[in-house]
């Protein structure tokens, strides 16, 4: 950044991922409504909204899921509008607990390994030997420790409490060495502790890298998020830090009731 202007650095190389006009109808329903993101580079960026405001629609758009009826989608810069859920990933576009797959009778370690593999492109054979894929112990292991499970890498992942469970598909995230995160509700159905676990792990790991997620947990949005999008009805009611859209007469408007209460009270 040494010969940039502090105005230059503010432009579009300072996203990682950018939309323009997104729109997702389903025979006649609009779904998502002229969406347009735009996602810092190192933000922990939050897609927010009632019930029905089309946040994983625009999630499954992003991660190439669904094609957009309309619009554009740019991932450093490319138009990435027409690309595969793969192809985006092998970009450093990943979305975690959809791509990332844990095998339930396999270790820890084990599952951790073969993420590692699909990074190298070398395919799992289960009829081989372990000891072929032993050369790569000391990274998994280092991406155990990142998240907290090197303890657990002998453990049968089936045998894991459910927080650590959702530690592990990260770590096997992180085993594609992504640049952009995409998490789908880290907490869903979680308990308090769990979600404590979580969401430390999440701003722990976010250090070298951007994440964008769908959250329904105020205590997360507010806790660790700097940028949040409200969505409602497919389209973009509000932007900015957790102080101003919570404290935004349309946000509350739009969320009502019980999901009001939650979102001013979360601080």
């Amino acid at each position: 950044m040494s010969h940039k202007t502090a105005a230059a650095a503010n432009t579009a190389s300072d996203l990682i991922l950018e939309t323009s006009g997104l729109v997702k109808e389903f025979r006649g329903f609009v779904a998502v409504d002229g969406v347009d993101l735009k996602i810092r580079r190192g933000d922990i960026h939050a897609l927010i909204g009632p019930n029905g405001a089309g946040k994983t629609t625009c999630f499954n758009l992003l991660t190439k899921f669904l094609q957009p009826t309309r619009g554009t989608i740019r991932f450093n810069g490319r138009d990435i509008t027409k690309e595969t859920p793969q192809r985006i990933a092998r970009m450093g576009m990943v979305r975690s607990f959809q791509i990332s797959a844990v095998f339930p009778h396999m270790t820890v370690l084990e599952n951790v390994r073969i993420a590692l593999q699909r990074k190298l492109g070398t395919t799992f054979h289960f009829w081989k030997s372990g000891r072929s894929v032993d050369h790569l112990n000391d990274r998994a292991m280092e991406l155990l420790a990142e998240v907290g499970l090197e303890g657990y890498a002998k453990m049968i992942t089936v045998e894991m409490p459910y927080g650590r469970k959702r530690a592990l598909e990260i770590a096997t995230t992180l085993a594609l060495e992504p640049e952009l995160m995409l998490l789908d509700e880290p907490t869903q159905g979680m308990g308090h502790e769990d979600v404590d676990l979580v969401m430390q792990l999440i701003k722990k790991v976010s250090a070298n890298r951007t994440i964008l997620m769908v959250e329904h947990n105020m205590k997360v949005v507010s806790g660790i998020c700097d940028t949040i999008t409200v969505l409602a009805r497919g389209s973009v009611l509000a932007e900015g830090d957790y102080a101003a859209v919570s404290s935004n007469p349309v946000v509350i408007e739009a969320y009502m009731g019980s999901e009001a209460a939650e979102l001013a009270g979360a601080h």
